[in-house]
């Protein structure tokens, strides 16, 4: 067996081998099924939880491991292999997104509230910070939060919320001044009941998760579930950017790994005059190229990871990680199409499922627009 790649431990790589023969087991033969049906199972996060694997970088304290970043980003490339894009990403922004400004900022209230609960996988979360006129700009949230006796109520909408159907709470950015810019906005834990409303959308890929605009019609918030400081989400905004973009950096490298093996093990099955493909020089160069972009796009990111683990200002690495990743995912994946030719086309084999699933990647976290003119400042240009 070859050596572990920095960050990465021997014991590392002996828990992602545990956790491959998890998700090909128990996640991967049901993707058909669940893309069909543009839903996943709730139980498939209790089913994370029996594994520990909600909580592998929360404190023990409220029923996580303490395994830290790593161990979480070793789950987060192996999600790769469900084959599913949708349930990755549903289960993605629980542990990702979601859950960990609750634990950075939250009391311990309402870390026994939401974030334990979410480790047990009995609460589902979601993120809500897009609105259908504000993305990445978040100084132009319009969703409001009035100050009321004993807490707020809050009008708005929120748009592309993943696991915005089926959770719990969501924890909202809202505006609780009308000053403008980045200041005044604040972040709320809102349950889901009276006033919230859901509706699902229907998109490109991912289909197995649940996507949605959420509505806050005179929802009361209670100011116990106000989240860190009034008039300071900003700050929690961009704390959580890192680690979510480093994330899809590794969905990435874990899907681009994943197809390539797949692709290889079809070429060399299938044969065209006489010949399996990968015996035919313009093939076999295609597939060099797949690895190679999949080895850089993996060499860039586990720098970056390693970087941010160690606690040192990472925004250029993981700005760069992110780019480059998605982009090259989506290229992979119509490469690996072609070389499947027409079966690629059709959904038995998976691949048109990946091609779909990848076009999000530029999109979603953060536009490649707008990495480059994060990297733009952070390299003075």
């Amino acid at each position: 067996m070859s050596a572990p790649t920095p960050p990465f431990t021997e014991e590392l790589e002996d828990f992602r081998a545990v956790v491959r023969r998890f998700i090909e087991t128990e996640l991967a033969p049901h993707a058909p099924e669940w893309e069909d049906a543009r839903w996943f199972p709730n139980d498939v996060f209790a089913k994370l939880a029996e594994q520990g694997y909600l909580g592998l970088k929360y404190p023990e304290e409220y029923g996580g491991s303490d395994g830290g970043y790593l161990a979480d980003a070793v789950l987060t490339e192996e999600l790769a292999r469900c084959r599913s894009g949708g349930v990755a990403a549903g289960i993605g922004a629980h542990i990702g997104i979601a859950t960990p400004p609750v634990w950075k900022f939250g009391t311990e209230d309402q870390k026994q509230r939401y974030l334990a609960p979410a480790i047990r996988g009995e609460k589902i979360a979601a993120l809500g910070i897009t609105e259908p006129g504000a993305g990445s700009d978040v100084a132009g949230i319009r969703t409001h939060a009035r100050r009321v006796d004993g807490g707020f109520v809050v009008n708005g909408e929120k748009t592309y919320i993943t696991n915005g159907v089926r959770a719990d709470f969501i924890v909202t950015a809202v505006k609780t001044t009308a000053e403008g810019g980045h200041h005044g906005i604040s972040f709320l834990i809102v349950d889901r009941g009276d006033g919230v409303t859901s509706s699902k959308l229907e998109k490109m890929g991912w289909h197995a998760s649940d996507t949605a605009t959420i509505a806050y019609d005179d929802v009361f918030v209670g100011a116990e579930n106000l989240l860190g400081r009034e008039n300071e989400g900003f700050y929690l905004i961009m704390a959580n950017f890192q680690w979510e973009r480093l994330l899809m950096a590794l969905g990435s490298v874990g899907a681009m790994q994943a197809a390539y093996e797949r692709t290889v093990a079809f070429a060399r099955e299938r044969t065209t005059f006489g010949r399996p493909l990968t015996k035919h020089q313009a093939l076999r160069h295609k597939l060099t190229d797949i690895a190679t972009t999949a080895h850089a796009g993996r060499c860039v990111t586990y720098d970056a990871l390693r970087r941010f683990v160690e606690g040192h200002d990472a925004v250029k690495e993981v700005t760069m990680a992110k780019l480059v990743t998605q982009r090259a995912s989506f290229d992979v994946m119509d490469a690996c199409l072609q070389i499947h030719g027409g079966a690629g086309y059709m959904r038995e084999y998976d691949i048109e499922r990946a091609a779909r699933d990848a076009r999000l990647g530029p999109i979603g976290g953060g536009t490649d627009e707008i990495m480059r003119e994060i990297l733009g400042k952070a390299l003075a240009l």
